[in-house]
């Protein structure tokens, strides 16, 4: 019988899942990661707990990998928006087909709960003045159709024993052992501190949602606990109606946070104009004791505390480690992985050598 204390977390070893599966384990959760890996070379600060792994592409698994599990927590995927068209065929691949398998080989296993971490990005640039659950889907990329697609396939999965549910974070930021400083606030605080200005390229006008990853850790254990009637086959955006920010005020934040830094608003043509506010009144209401603890503010604080004490470089800042797109773009340039972004036999070789952790 599937435990409901042990869950599956593919990803784990990513931004959002380097953060989110030791803070699952600190809550008492029998937690057992699954990842292929990309981004084990891209720490930031030090791992916040060793997570039992199985080392695996999300396009590998059997639906013998997934028997015992109660709930699975699937964050692995291409992501973000650059780096879905780095090859649109594999970010569906892996996003969407490679979700489809996972959910379909869960349901088979006996797994009773599946959460799908999606992305508020799928409403695209939207006319209405706030986008809620119930908004048209405009995606515009190849990520963002990726995450339509699988919810789509998903919500045709759920039955009496298979329940899903979709979780459309905001756009993240915070400090994360696999940190990213391609994610909007992250990105500004980085720059601020290592060259002293924040540089915005569109008016600054536009809107974003933006939510701290350990905000989101929290929200995702929220949903987990929750009964399974107010969550089953349920999209929810993840988020707080007043983290909704225009660009321009976090950038002034930004700019508030680091000593001396200036703010310059550098309108390009070409710069991304995306804008849309979201709605969170449904994830309010149906965990209304549920309280997002990070601002803008407080989360600026906390990155450049974490800048301080790394002794961040601009160099540091703009390595490929730290951005998806050019990390997989050095994996594939140096052959460590092939076309498909499946490692080549001689990388992973060497990587099976080197690995202490496992499933056991």
């Amino acid at each position: 019988m599937p435990d409901n204390r042990r869950i599956l977390i593919t990803g784990n070893n990513g931004y959002i899942g380097s953060v989110m599966a030791p803070w699952l384990q600190s809550q008492g959760y029998d937690v057992v990661g699954l990842d292929t890996d990309y981004f084990s070379s891209c720490t930031f600060v030090p791992e916040l707990a060793e997570i039992p792994t199985l080392h695996k592409d999300i396009r590998d698994v059997t639906a013998g990998d997934l028997v015992g599990f109660g709930s699975v927590i699937h964050l692995a995927a291409l992501s973000n928006d650059p780096l879905g068209n780095l090859n649109e065929a594999l970010t569906r691949e892996i996003n969407s087909e490679g979700t489809i398998r996972l959910a379909k080989f869960a349901k088979q296993a006996g797994v009773s709960r599946f959460i799908l971490s999606s992305s508020c990005i799928m409403y695209g640039v939207s006319e209405a003045a706030v986008v809620d659950e119930n908004s048209p889907l405009a995606p515009q990329t190849e990520y963002a159709r990726s995450k339509v697609i699988a919810e789509m396939a998903l919500r045709q999965l759920a039955d009496d024993r298979f329940s899903p549910t979709f979780c459309r974070n905001g756009t993240l930021y915070g400090v994360s052992p696999r940190m990213r400083f391609d994610t909007v606030l992250n990105n500004l605080m980085g720059s601020a501190f290592t060259t002293g200005s924040v540089v915005i390229h569109s008016d600054g006008t536009p809107w974003r949602p933006v939510v701290h990853v350990k905000d989101v850790a929290r929200a995702f254990q929220a949903v987990l606990e929750a009964p399974r009637e107010i969550i089953h086959n349920q999209a929810f955006n993840v988020g707080a109606n007043e983290l909704n920010h225009q660009i321009r005020e976090v950038g002034q934040i930004v700019a508030e946070t680091v000593p001396g830094c200036q703010l310059a608003m550098v309108p390009q043509p070409g710069a991304d104009q995306r804008t849309y506010k979201a709605d969170f009144t449904k994830f309010k209401k149906t965990f209304s004791s549920f309280d997002f603890q990070w601002t803008v503010r407080k989360g600026a604080d906390e990155l450049h505390t974490a800048l301080q004490r790394t002794a961040l470089t601009h160099g540091d800042f703009t390595d490929k480690r730290f951005t998806r797109l050019k990390w997989l773009q050095s994996l594939l340039d140096c052959g460590s992985v092939d076309d498909s972004l499946r490692w080549t036999e001689a990388t992973a070789r060497v990587s099976r050598n080197r690995r202490r952790v496992s499933t056991g």
